[in-house]
């Protein structure tokens, strides 16, 4: 396996470990059928196809997982429920802190999808869980001079 191939293993406890995650998974992609909230284990996982903006000017996917422990909600926004083939584009990841180590991990998808994870505290692990393949495009953004905030769409050019 050549050097840059070797598989992304990061994990979170606090909200600036979160980011280099969120950096990541910029522009992964999923089916809602590889979401997978268990109330019983208290996790929330997805399977995703994330670029691999580590590998540089290389156009690279691979598939990667990403588990968020100690939830005890989840909800959904402007996301097809039942649509299990429907496929998302995830644009970030934050946490919202509340009380002691309690807060919210959300999942902002392009669109103005949302997935809010009350969790009791801040436990996220993501791992790259196959061999990379090449992709079609490197994901670019839209924008216009009057854009401030979070990107609404992408496309793989």
């Amino acid at each position: 396996m050549k050097r840059d191939d070797r598989p992304l293993r990061l994990v979170a406890f606090d909200a600036a470990d979160l980011e280099p995650i969120s950096a990541a998974l910029q522009d992964a992609v999923a089916q809602l059928g590889d979401f997978e909230f268990s109330r019983r284990k208290k996790t929330f996982t997805v399977a995703f196809n994330r670029f691999r903006w580590e590998a540089g000017r290389r156009n690279r996917r691979v598939r990667c997982g990403l588990q968020v422990g100690q939830v005890t909600a989840a909800r959904s926004q402007n996301i097809r429920q039942g649509a299990r083939d429907a496929v998302v584009n995830l644009l970030s990841i934050v946490f919202e802190p509340g009380e002691d180590a309690s807060g919210a991990v959300v999942m902002v998808f392009s669109g103005g999808g949302e997935v809010r994870l009350d969790v009791e505290c801040l436990d996220v692990v993501m791992a790259d869980l196959t061999a990379p393949w090449r992709a079609a495009g490197r994901p670019a953004h839209e924008t216009s001079p009057e854009e401030t905030g979070p990107q609404e769409g992408a496309r793989e050019r």
